[in-house]
């Protein structure tokens, strides 16, 4: 026995030596794209980030980043380092479960065992936990600086802990492991929450340990039990308990007359009061399911109190300070997730309901003179009861969405979904699609890395596919090796300990499935989420354990000595993790990658000083808050997020000054944006100023609430209107001219106002901000909007944008005509050639997916093009060159393949008398998109990509044909028409 457990602790630690050195080599070095660069900012700063906040994560991440030792582009690599050691961790958890539940399927008391059943039990844990460190998902996951490795230790060491606690028979000892547990419950509240959808499983645990003769009716009071401890954590005490703390904080300023936060003291002693007498009451009445429920009750709150960080330093006020929980009203709203969508769960609308009327909510209040005032109200919609349906999957009405469901489910323009169109969306999409495929990545494999790829099946060898699949570094076919494996473990479990398979497959289903049923996902998602159902395939991989123990008993036949057995089992069982990370290791390191911070100071280093620069949520946001915050690269730029305009606290926050940027200027007062006031201005065209109305001038009578722009709401209160779709904003041109903003050759254009079509549409608050600001602004600083925005919010100013990069400057001077911005040649050649950087891009060995190969890539190719096209416009052909080569240096095709924005260098590279150039790379897109279509024509596929293709061939055809490069443009234009006639289509874009 003591023999086993020697080899055991050193087969555990074993298999965290070899997760740890695979995350350690394959880590970024820097900030990830998504939400790394926020994280690694909060944490280095201990910053309040996106809700329900993360503060366990931040304050250990706080202590990673200071192994820096002041070295600041050294922080991330340390931050990351946290989701290192937590994945390695976990894979050690892993294993000691899969040994603890192995012994039992063993068949014998170990006091029995012989050398080999050792043996067998070890040869489970390694497969099992090898299989889950090299699974794509958790891979994935374990390499960045996000929550979800973290949160990963915390249900391995849950799920270990339980069966721990059901291997002691010491009923004091097993009172502390419960308690233990519960603590750990939550202190990972602090992390993430997918860790409490274990809990109902876990119950079943202990009703058959307590229970030697279970029932059916009995497991299941067991399993609603579970489920009521998670709502009672979910809905009770998170939000609950600084619910109740924010009703007595009430009561006690308004009613009762006394100072902010007595209510809340009052509460916390009456509570813990309360509480520390029921453990004492249970423990001298010897009550010792009481008394442990309440220990249990107390050490879930002791590891939830790591969420007094976030009300700490939100009243500090730090520039990372989303929904600024620094009260506990504020706080309850964070950690309730109110600035997100609302999606039914169990009954509700569809996306064709319509809201029949909107009543008042719960009230929302703000400090003001000594008292909690009523700002507004939290609008409840009321649907049509028609359109309602049981677990309605189709609901959500955004732009788009509802033409993705009708596209998925068939459904005609006009027609009601009925429950058939509505499971067929959850079982085919939400589950298929958005789980099942998931899963089959990690199990079976992967067509490619590209958004929304498919799984491989064994028959579909890398002949099958184009070279642009097949040589794409997320192209694995695990044969599905990993799924057969899991499979054989799942069979042997059910002829060797039923009830132990009931206990993972719950924990399986509600880590997978009904996660998918839960979250309801909308039909298209920013991007793929395979990461939030690694709990489902941490459960798999211990049946890929167990199957080794179906393996060695298959082989008995074959092979008669039990050691041999063992040694067939495990070296065949083996090669299914090896497979595993010989396939992965290409798409998994990320080593060498830098460009997701050089992507962000590419954008600030276009800034001039002392900017305001408006920007998109997520990748385009996050990473400028990692550099400015973290690198202290350009912090004199103002970051200010288009998503967050419309809230009262992002507006307070651009209302003061952050690290070496000044306050931003506004015209409205504090009251004018509080939340409810001005979220929808709608357009209501009055005669008068139907021909233009003074942007300053508007701005001031919606200030004074004048009635002559205002009209009612169905609720009964007032709004105000855009009256016209012209605005016009007085400029001083003579200050202007002396500020040298504006080049030589545009002065001509430069006057005394500047009017442009904002088009006749409703306006949000966050228009309204940007309009405040750059009326209030008067040219003093400059004003950016980046690239990656997209021309539908830049408020129709479009003419009056110069662009300098990656962003567009806001300038008084129209370029009529320029639908897109015109290019300041000048200062954008200093900035591409002398101020940017792409570290790596142009390293073959460099793995880039397809985060990176989209907006990242697609600004720096437009902005490479923009410029070139604008220099040979100018007659500027030596700076052309360098510039197109440049794009073709730092972004090759090796590296960063080719796509349709690439097809317009062809013609500017004959242009500047590069014509090898431009004929091999015309070869290169034009061989790869015949490969492309003919596959897609084969295999039936449509959409996007198809057009992208036949967009490729139809630019190097022309281009070809405009250098009289007459051969290759017959060629091309062939290829082109074969591909346009096989996909139906009849006309061609000139």
């Amino acid at each position: 026995m003591m023999h086993f457990k020697r080899w055991n602790n050193i087969a555990g630690w074993s298999m965290f030596a070899i997760a740890f050195i695979t995350y350690a080599l394959t880590m970024e070095r820097t900030a990830s794209f998504w939400d790394c660069g926020e994280f690694i900012a909060c944490a280095f700063k201990l910053q309040v980030p996106h809700p329900p906040g993360s503060p366990l994560f931040l304050l250990i991440g706080r202590i990673f980043s200071l192994l820096a030792f002041g070295e600041l582009t050294k922080v991330a690599y340390w931050v990351n380092m946290v989701s290192v050691l937590s994945s390695a961790f976990t894979i050690l958890f892993l294993y000691w479960t899969i040994t603890l539940l192995a012994r039992k399927l063993i068949g014998k008391a170990e006091i029995d065992w012989n050398k080999t059943d050792g043996m067998l039990v070890i040869a489970c844990g390694i497969i099992g936990a090898l299989a889950y460190t090299w699974s794509d998902s958790f891979w994935f996951s374990a390499v960045e600086a996000e929550v979800y490795a973290l949160s990963s230790f915390f249900t391995a060491i849950v799920i270990w802990a339980v069966f721990k606690w059901e291997s002691i028979s010491d009923p004091a000892t097993e009172n502390r492991w419960l308690i233990f547990t519960a603590y750990l419950v939550g202190i990972s509240i602090g992390v993430h929450l997918l860790n409490l959808v274990a809990i109902p499983a876990l119950a079943l645990v202990y009703y058959f340990k307590k229970y030697p003769k279970p029932t059916v009716f009995g497991g299941t009071v067991a399993f609603l039990s579970g489920l009521i401890i998670l709502g009672i954590i979910n809905s009770g005490i998170i939000p609950g308990l600084p619910g109740i703390a924010g009703k007595f904080e009430i009561f006690f300023v308004n009613t009762l007359g006394f100072p902010y936060t007595w209510g809340i003291v009052f509460f916390i002693v009456l509570f813990l009061g309360t509480l520390v007498w029921g453990i004492r009451y249970s423990q001298r009445a010897e009550k010792v399911l009481l008394n442990t429920a309440l220990l249990s009750f107390a050490f879930v709150l002791v590891g939830y109190s790591s969420y007094i960080m976030v009300l700490v330093r939100s009243e500090y006020n730090p520039p990372i300070n989303e929904n600024d929980p620094s009260d506990v009203l504020r706080f309850v709203s964070y950690l309730k997730r109110e600035q997100y969508e609302n999606r039914p769960l169990l009954y509700g609308p569809t996306f064709i309901s319509n809201p029949i009327s909107q009543k008042r909510g719960a009230p929302i209040y703000r400090k003001r003179d000594g008292k909690y005032v009523i700002t507004d109200y939290r609008p409840e919609y009321e649907y049509e009861p028609t359109a309602h349906m049981l677990l309605p999957r189709m609901y959500s009405s955004q732009p788009g969405h509802p033409e993705l469901y009708r596209q998925m489910t068939g459904l005609a323009e006009g027609q009601k979904p009925g429950m058939k169109h509505n499971l067929s969306f959850m079982f085919s999409h939400q589950i298929g699609h958005m789980y099942w495929r998931y899963f089959l990545w990690n199990f079976a494999g992967r067509e490619s890395d590209r958004e929304g790829a498919g799984t491989l099946l064994p028959w579909q060898l890398a002949g099958s596919f184009p070279s642009s699949v097949t040589q794409n570094r997320g192209h694995n076919n695990f044969y599905m090796l990993p799924f057969l494996l899991g499979l054989a473990g799942i069979v042997g479990m059910y002829s060797r300990r039923k009830k132990d398979l009931v206990v993972t497959g719950l924990l399986f289903i509600l880590t997978g499935v009904a996660l998918v049923i839960y979250l309801n996902s909308p039909p298209s998602e920013p991007r793929e989420r395979d990461y939030i159902y690694v709990g489902s395939y941490y459960i798999f991989c211990m049946w890929i354990g167990f199957g080794v123990l179906t393996v060695a008993g298959g082989l008995r036949k074959i092979v008669k000595t039990e050691n041999m057995q063992v040694a067939f089992a495990t070296t065949l069982s083996l090669c299914v993790p090896v497979m595993m990370v010989a396939k992965g290791w290409d798409n998994h390191d990320r080593s060498n990658r830098y460009h997701s911070v050089d992507f962000a100071r590419n954008i600030l280093s276009g800034c001039a000083p002392n900017a305001i620069l408006f920007t998109g949520g997520d990748n385009d946001t996050f990473p400028l808050w990692y550099v400015q915050e973290v690198e202290g690269f350009r912090k004199d730029v103002r970051v200010c997020v288009q998503t967050f305009l419309g809230t009262d606290w992002y507006i307070r926050q651009l209302k003061r000054k952050i690290n070496d940027s000044d306050a931003l200027p506004f015209s409205l007062d504090t009251d004018a944006y509080a939340s409810g006031k001005n979220e929808f201005v709608p357009f209501y065209e009055i005669p008068s100023v139907r021909n233009g109305i003074n942007l300053k001038e508007y701005l001031e009578l919606i200030r004074q609430e004048n009635k002559a722009i205002q009209v009612p709401l169905t609720s009964g209160d007032m709004t105000a209107i855009l009256p016209s779709p012209i605005l016009f904003l007085p400029v001083d041109s003579a200050r202007v001219k002396k500020s040298n903003i504006v080049k030589n050759d545009l002065l001509p254009y430069l006057g005394d106002s500047i009017s442009w079509n904002i088009g006749e549409k409703n306006l949000y608050k966050s228009d309204l901000v940007m309009l405040d600001i750059i009326a209030s602004n008067d040219w003093k600083r400059p004003i950016y909007f980046s690239s990656t925005m997209g021309t539908s919010h830049n408020l129709g100013l479009q003419e009056y944008l110069q662009l300098e990069g990656y962003v567009y400057r806001l300038l008084p001077v129209r370029v009529e005509g320029a639908a897109d911005g015109y290019v300041n040649t000048d200062v954008m050649y200093d900035n591409m050639m002398n101020k940017m950087s792409w570290r790596e891009m142009n390293n073959p060995k460099t793995y880039y997916d397809d985060t990176y190969l989209g907006a990242p890539v697609a600004s720096a190719r437009i902005a490479f093009l923009r410029l070139a096209g604008q220099l040979i416009a100018e007659k500027r052909l030596n700076e052309a060159r360098n510039v197109v080569n440049r794009a073709m240096t730092v972004m090759p095709d090796d590296t960063i393949p080719f796509d349709q924005f690439s097809a317009g260098f062809v013609g500017m590279l004959f242009d500047v008398g590069e014509d090898k150039k431009a004929l091999d790379s015309a070869k290169t897109m034009a061989i790869r998109a015949d490969e492309n279509l003919t596959w897609a024509k084969e295999n039936g596929v449509k959409g996007r990509d198809v057009n992208v293709d036949l967009y490729i061939l139809q630019t190097i055809a022309r281009e070809c044909r405009n250098a009289k490069q007459v051969d290759a443009a017959d060629r091309y234009d062939s290829i082109f028409e074969k591909h346009l006639v096989a996909f139906n289509m009849n006309s061609r874009e000139n």
